[in-house]
């Protein structure tokens, strides 16, 4: 098997390359697998993104993303459940069954579903900072979708993210949230990604990594490394693995032990790197990935 058979390059890591450039990259790379974001799609129509995929060869590791899921007034509810089915639409006919979902914040700080960075608009609403409340409209949300996700054969892959994003982007932090909040649902409808920049520093990351293994909920592992000092902008923190923080050698350990054995994303927010050339990151994401990734997965597999 090719050191690579595995890796997925999400497009959040070369953002500013159109939806053809970041095909023709990972084809040119020898990839086998690309993981898109919605707004990709959008640029071009998904008629016509479903074209470029089939015609790459490639195959979609997973659409980022649907979720949001927080909203208090009927409106808003009914806007993310539309969303959402548009979402899970999208990703079967772009041939994925992973759809990663971003909870969503507290409604008094959320960022806009459509939005891929920053930006984001609030406005105040009654118990906007209710935390528990904004919990549990998650889970109702996401009972009302399963069926939906059941019925088009895709997942809805639950992303808990480190919890300075709490307030606007995920009221889930903890790998372990996210699998109390799938449990009551069938594994071929909602699952969980582990993503090493968010779940790093938790200390029962291990236990829980064993534990959505056993679940047979791991739908994605993706990767990237939490860069110090945190930018201005917490959002832009990622890097290239082997820059910051992170230990992949356990962390891959632990998903490769769990009966992990599907593909690795690459998704890198960054104003550093998305200024580089697409190819020199496609490099660099390629080199570190086998150094710092690849091995740890492949000793488990052996």
């Amino acid at each position: 098997m090719s050191t690579f058979e595995k890796l997925s390059i999400n497009t959040a890591t070369i953002k500013k390359a159109s939806l053809a450039e970041a095909l023709d990259l990972s084809v040119a790379a020898g990839l086998k697998h690309i993981g898109l974001w919605r707004d990709k799609v959008a640029e071009v129509g998904l008629e016509t993104a479903v074209e470029m995929v089939k015609a790459s060869g490639l195959q979609v590791s997973s659409l980022c993303r649907g979720g949001f899921l927080t909203a208090a007034e009927p409106a808003g509810q009914a806007a993310a459940l539309e969303d959402n089915k548009a979402a899970i639409l999208e990703a079967k006919a772009l041939g994925t069954t992973e759809i990663i979902m971003v909870v969503g914040g507290l409604p008094d700080f959320s960022v806009a579903p459509g939005a891929v960075d920053g930006g984001g608009e609030s406005t105040a609403v009654e118990g906007g900072k209710d935390l528990v409340a904004a919990r549990q409209r998650v889970a109702d949300r996401l009972a009302e979708l399963v069926p939906f996700a059941l019925e088009h054969g895709v997942r809805l892959v639950l992303e808990p993210l480190h919890p300075m994003y709490a307030a606007d982007r995920a009221v889930l932090s903890t790998l372990g949230q996210a699998l109390d909040l799938a449990a009551p649902h069938p594994v071929e409808a909602v699952g969980v990604v582990v993503d090493t920049f968010h779940v790093w520093w938790d200390p029962s990351l291990q236990e829980q990594i064993a534990r959505a293994g056993a679940e047979g909920r791991i739908a994605s592992y993706q990767v990237c490394d939490f860069n110090l000092p945190i930018a201005a902008d917490a959002l832009l923190s990622r890097g290239f693995m082997g820059d910051g923080v992170i230990d992949f050698a356990s962390i891959g350990a632990w998903v490769a032990e769990a009966g992990y054995d599907g593909v690795v994303e690459v998704e890198i927010f960054n104003e550093d790197i998305w200024a580089l050339p697409y190819a020199e990151v496609v490099d660099t994401v390629k080199a570190r990935y086998a150094d710092l990734v690849e091995p740890h997965l492949a000793l488990v597999r052996v």
